[in-house]
C-alpha cells in the first residue's frame, strides 16, 4: 500500500473530524461556499451557521478572476465577491470570525495558486495557519510543484489535499498521492463543477480504487445536488461535497440588483439541512 502520508498532520481538525465520522458509522458533508459572496457580511452569517445546519467540513473557496476549473455558478460567486471588495485579507478575516465559537469544525481554503502568490506565499501560509485554517485544496498547483506551496504549507501544520479525478490512472495516482494529507477529493466527472451529474456505480468503483492505495479517507464532489446523490455517494465514500447547489441557492435568493435578501441565509442553510438528513438519519 502507497503512503500517503497520512501521518503527516495527524491530530489536525481534518483528522479528528473523519475520525470521530468513522466511529459514528457515517460519511462527511462537505459544503463548499464562495468566501465574500455575495457581499462580507452575508457570507459570515452563512459560515457560521453551516456546522448546525450539518456541514462537517467547510470548503471556503478564495475568490479569483479565473476559476477555470469552476462553471458558470461558481465563477459568478467569484465575480459577486470581487465585486463586493472580497480579497485574501478578508477571506482570513472570515475563518477568524468562524473560529470565535467553532473550534471544532475544519475549514479547507480551495481555489488557485495566483492569489496566494501575489498574497506571498510565506506570509499567506503564516496567516492561514493563525486565523484557523486546517487545509488547502489548489487546484492548479500539480505534485511536479510540491516545493512550491504543498510542502511549505505541510511544514506549517495544514493538510495539503489533491484531487483525483475520473482520468487519474494508476501510474499517475501515487504521485497525487504522495504528499496529501487530511482527505482525497475525488471529482467525479470530468469537466468542471457542476456540468453533470455523477454515476454511482462508477464513481464507487474509483472509491475502492482509490482506497486500495491509501488509509486516507475519500470524498467525492462535483455534480452533487440532491439528498438522494448524497444518501447514494455516501454509501461508497467517506464523505460527500456539495457545491454548486449551495452557489445557485445564493443566487437565486439575490435581488435584482444582485443584493443579499432576508431569504438568502436561510436558503442556504435550510438546503444544507436536507442535504445533510439522509446522512444523520441513522
Amino acid at each position: 500500500m502507497t503512503n500517503t502520508n497520512s501521518e503527516i498532520g495527524a491530530g489536525t481538525r481534518i483528522d479528528r473530524r473523519f475520525a470521530a465520522l468513522k466511529q459514528a458509522g457515517r460519511a462527511a458533508l462537505v459544503t463548499f461556499i464562495t468566501a465574500g459572496d455575495p457581499d462580507f457580511d452575508t457570507a459570515r452569517d452563512i459560515l457560521l451557521g453551516l456546522p448546525e445546519a450539518g456541514a462537517d467540513v467547510i470548503e471556503l473557496g478564495m475568490p479569483f478572476s479565473d476559476p477555470m476549473a469552476d462553471g458558470p455558478s461558481i465563477q459568478a460567486a467569484s465575480v459577486r465577491a470581487l465585486a463586493a471588495g472580497q480579497n485574501m485579507v478578508k477571506t482570513l478575516e472570515l475563518v477568524r470570525a468562524f473560529r470565535t465559537d467553532n473550534e471544532t469544525t475544519p475549514i479547507v481554503l480551495m481555489g488557485y495558486y495566483n492569489p496566494i502568490y501575489v498574497y506571498g506565499v510565506d506570509r499567506f501560509l503564516a496567516d492561514a495557519k493563525t486565523a484557523g485554517v486546517d487545509g488547502l485544496i489548489i487546484v492548479d498547483v500539480p505534485p511536479e510543484a510540491d516545493d512550491e506551496l504543498c510542502l511549505p504549507a505541510v511544514e506549517k501544520g495544514l493538510n495539503f489535499i489533491r484531487l483525483a479525478t475520473p482520468t487519474t490512472d494508476d501510474k499517475r495516482l501515487p504521485r497525487v498521492l504522495q504528499n496529501t494529507s487530511g482527505f482525497v477529493y475525488y471529482v467525479s466527472i470530468t469537466g468542471i463543477t457542476g456540468a453533470a451529474a455523477p454515476v454511482i456505480a462508477d464513481v464507487h468503483a474509483q472509491v475502492r480504487r482509490i482506497k486500495s492505495t491509501t488509509a486516507l479517507p475519500v470524498v467525492v464532489g462535483f455534480g452533487v445536488r440532491t439528498p438522494e446523490q448524497v444518501s447514494e455517494i455516501a454509501a461508497g465514500s467517506d464523505g460527500v461535497v456539495v457545491g454548486t447547489a449551495l452557489v445557485n441557492a445564493i443566487a437565486e435568493s439575490l435581488d435584482a440588483s444582485g443584493r443579499s435578501t432576508g431569504k438568502t441565509v436561510p436558503a442556504v442553510l435550510n438546503l444544507v439541512r436536507s442535504l445533510s438528513a439522509p446522512l444523520r438519519a441513522g
